[in-house]
């Protein structure tokens, strides 16, 4: 019998060696015909150290443990992390604040030339 193979993006990495994949799927209800849609987490058997945000394709396999019977075969893309520290230079760079400080008021002169 073919293994079913399905692909979904990684929600979460906090067991080791395993991952929690959501699968979203859509179809047609056969007597409404309004497109539902539905997701599914599996748990997924990983060697491949994948990241939340990751789309991955996993496929059947045997019974691993209780809830785990899927196994990460590739990793489609990478997520994108962008952690708050990175972030916090970037901000300061492009205003000129530090992070959590207020801008200042705009002056008078400032206000008058927009009005005009």
């Amino acid at each position: 019998m073919a293994r079913r193979r399905l692909i979904g993006k990684v929600t979460s990495n906090k067991m080791m060696k395993t991952v929690a994949v959501q699968v979203d799927s859509s179809f047609r209800h056969p007597l409404y015909g309004k497109v539902v849609h539905r997701a599914r987490k599996y748990l997924a058997h990983d060697e491949q150290a994948c990241q939340p945000g990751d789309t991955v394709q996993i496929v059947e396999s045997r019974p691993l443990s209780r809830r785990k019977r899927w196994v990460v075969e590739k990793v489609l893309s990478r997520g994108v992390q962008v952690s708050e520290l990175a972030a916090e230079p970037a901000v300061e760079a492009a205003t000129g604040l530090q992070v959590g400080e207020a801008a200042p008021a705009p002056s008078e002169s400032a206000l008058s030339e927009e009005a005009a």
